[in-house]
């Protein structure tokens, strides 16, 4: 009798790396030395630490340059590789987040509409607080019907203050909290 081989594909590799932002530190994480992670401090759904890989900054130099071109308001538009991990339709909805122009907004269900789905709404609000990579993949531009500004996963402080960023209202002096 024959025992069946087992072969095991090798685990991808994942580095990661926290680098100073005007919103605080940012986590980078990379899969095989793409962006697959960007998160922020108590930000929700937030992956543990143990998931982050080995410290490393080698795989983020372009991610951090066009992140201090983003946060000086020389960049409008981000152009990296990505590896975003989630189901079909978180994926459908992350796409149609990069489609939101700098300092635009939509509500979630002009986002549902978009995707032909237009009672999911809700489901793409969930699909939005899921979003691995925040600021790149640009779940802030994401309000609700009434244009309040609903959730955000780094915190509605730091969401409106992105807002105010991108629309050139930003308050410059340092926050007092």
């Amino acid at each position: 009798m024959t025992t069946p081989r087992t072969t095991t594909a090798p685990r991808p590799a994942r580095q990661h790396t926290v680098i100073d932002s005007p919103y605080g530190p940012l986590t980078l994480v990379a899969t095989d030395r793409v962006l697959a992670g960007l998160y922020m401090t108590a930000q929700r759904h937030r992956p543990p630490e143990e998931t982050f890989g080995d410290p490393d900054p080698g795989p983020f130099g372009e991610t951090v340059e066009q992140l201090d071109a983003y946060f000086a308001g020389e960049l409008r538009e981000f152009d990296l590789p990505l590896d975003l991990a989630g189901t079909p339709f978180q994926r459908s909805v992350w796409a149609e987040l990069q489609r939101i122009p700098y300092g635009e907004t939509r509500t979630y269900g002009e986002l549902a509409e978009n995707l032909g789905k237009p009672g999911a709404s809700r489901a793409v609000g969930l699909a939005n607080g899921k979003n691995p990579v925040g600021i790149i993949v640009p779940c802030h531009r994401v309000i609700g019907a009434s244009g309040s500004l609903t959730g955000y996963g780094g915190g509605l402080d730091r969401k409106q203050r992105l807002l105010a960023f991108e629309n050139g209202t930003e308050d410059s002096s340092p926050a007092l909290f």
